[in-house]
């Protein structure tokens, strides 16, 4: 159904790079580091890798196949990352879960993964329970307790007692670079698609590390020695990819991976643990994230202290250059890299920003393997004024999970060569750099003329007083859409409609200005900072009726 290599580097035979034995290379050479911090838990690596084993081991006594996939639905914890390496060391694939899901949701991504075990925490037991008869596929259950019910008769603990051959039983499991992860998306666009990823690929993807295109342990080893470790917090979920990726880059590299407590954003707790475990590599989501942490910084000048921080990166939403701009008086220091990154490709572009070095919001380099194609899928040049797609070859996916058509049209064969295109709009400029559009599903069709909401989004959120907004496309009878907006207001601030309008009108061309604009007390984005795009056009739609039947006859 899909190719099975996608490395456009890959030398036939050599080594390729499997996660699980790189994370063993750096447990038997710093066992006494510290790999996982979790509000007072500290695990050291040598524990990590024990670990693992342990539930690698009961994975394997339920008789799992290699390649079969292991769900987890997990909050935050050790046993997260635990259970992402017990399932690699033993040649399976983690899935990850959205732990919001319940019912038919998870039935459906776990019959669509072909799941034949789930880790859930105690605070699941109820959803397990209720769709346990209709996943007749799971052949192992096991139960991370978390306070919050008993370990239920069906399931097996966490910590159970692995038998005395576990650690020669799971060694004597083949790995290779073949050893897939499948990064499960989101779901607000359409039910949740598994994006499947080889693990050299992914390794290569996301390296930070300078590993060569060959796996070779020795190196692994050699970049341990004399080197301060990172200490990495990802403020997304580890459930979400990109909290997922960033923190295995940060165990790639041997260091620490602090994970917040608690199921939602508290930029509180947040901050504390930044300061509290000197984080030196914080991930977060645009301003979603940004912005109340500097906006706590700001109104409590000197409770923390950030200044450790040496890069701080970000994809899937806007990050704004005002935003950035504050933060960086906190963490002077800091490079800050906008990444322009989907689940179905890494490497398309990035922004850089620093205390020496300024970039715009919505602007980005191109990545090395990255281009711009037209809807024939040839490339554009520098200067072009034509919107297209970008792409990018090399490590890219294998594809979606049992999905060949959608897989067929977002990694299309291009000359000979082999793409990702997640759908991201943008025009290239005379210097090679990117203005990012926003996504084609997305874009708004006014009388005609197409609006991407991400360039109205950084208009309206580059007046004062706005704190967040979202831009979507409702119904108008002339027209067929209208450009609507969402805003969220900083408190206190003057929620002057016309004002913004005005400062709007100076900056875009009328069709783009929204004819609409409802205040709301928050968008309600997710814990990984994606809004919920029908969710607020919904909203937007039942306030403009309500208008509507207000107007005096």
């Amino acid at each position: 159904m899909q190719e099975t290599k996608t490395s456009y580097l890959a030398t036939a035979g050599a080594p390729e790079w499997n996660f699980a034995n790189v994370w063993e290379t750096i447990a038997a050479e710093v066992p006494d580091r510290i790999a996982l911090i979790h509000g007072d838990q500290r695990v050291s690596w040598r524990d990590f890798s024990r670990n693992a084993d342990a539930i690698a081991a009961v994975l394997l006594d339920a008789g799992l196949a290699p390649q079969d996939k292991v769900a987890l639905y997990l909050h935050n914890s050790p046993a997260y990352l635990e259970s992402v390496f017990a399932a690699l060391k033993a040649s399976l694939v983690p899935v990850n879960t959205n732990y919001r899901y319940t019912g038919d949701e998870l039935v459906q991504l776990w019959t669509n993964a072909d799941a034949t075990a789930v880790i859930f925490h105690g605070a699941f037991v109820a959803q397990a329970e209720a769709v346990r008869a209709r996943c007749p596929a799971v052949k192992a259950w096991l139960f991370v307790d978390d306070g919050e019910a008993p370990c239920p008769s069906w399931a097996v603990a966490y910590r159970g007692a692995a038998a005395g051959s576990a650690g020669q039983a799971v060694a004597a499991r083949a790995r290779s670079g073949d050893d897939q992860v499948f990064i499960y998306t989101g779901g607000t666009t359409g039910l949740p698609r598994g994006v499947m990823w080889r693990q050299h690929d992914l390794f290569l993807a996301s390296n930070t590390t300078g590993d060569p295109e060959i796996a070779d342990l020795d190196h692994v080893r050699k970049r341990l020695v004399g080197t301060v470790s990172p200490v990495g917090l990802p403020a997304a979920p580890l459930m979400h990819g990109t909290g997922y990726v960033f923190a295995a880059t940060i165990l790639n590299r041997g260091g620490t991976v602090v994970t917040l407590p608690g199921t939602s954003f508290d930029v509180t707790v947040l901050l504390d643990a930044i300061d509290r475990e000197a984080v030196t590599d914080l991930c977060i989501v645009g301003d979603a994230f940004c912005r109340p942490i500097v906006d706590a910084l700001d109104s409590q000048p000197g409770k923390w202290d950030i200044k450790r921080l040496r890069v701080v990166s970000s994809s899937g939403m806007a990050w704004s250059a005002s935003v950035k701009a504050r933060l960086l008086v906190h963490a002077p220091d800091a490079l800050l890299i906008d990444f322009l990154n989907a689940s179905e490709a890494s490497g398309m572009g990035r922004a850089l920003t620093s205390s020496k070095r300024t970039a715009g919001g919505s602007r980005f380099q191109l990545g090395k393997n990255a281009c711009v194609i037209d809807a024939a899928g040839q490339q554009l040049e520098p200067g072009s004024t034509e919107a297209g797609r970008v792409a990018v070859r090399g490590h890219i996916p294998l594809g979606y999970y049992k999905d060949p058509a959608k897989t067929a049209a977002t990694f299309p064969v291009i000359e000979g060569i082999r793409y990702a295109v997640p759908g991201d709009l943008a025009t290239i400029d005379a210097d090679g750099s990117i203005t990012l559009l926003g996504r084609g599903s997305t874009s708004i069709n006014t009388g005609g003329e197409k609006v991407f909401p991400e360039e109205v989004e950084d208009a309206i959120k580059s007046y004062v007083g706005v704190a967040d907004t979202l831009v979507v496309g409702v119904p108008h009878v002339r027209f067929g859409q209208m450009v609507a907006a969402a805003v969220e207001w900083e408190y206190g601030a003057d929620r002057n409609e016309h004002a913004l309008l005005d400062h709007l009108r100076a900056r875009l061309a009328g069709h783009k200005v929204p004819r609409a604009v409802i205040p709301v007390d928050s968008l309600g984005r997710g814990p990984n900072g994606k809004a919920d795009h029908p969710g607020v056009r919904a909203r937007i739609i039942a306030w403009l009726e309500a208008r509507e039947t207000e107007k005096p006859e």
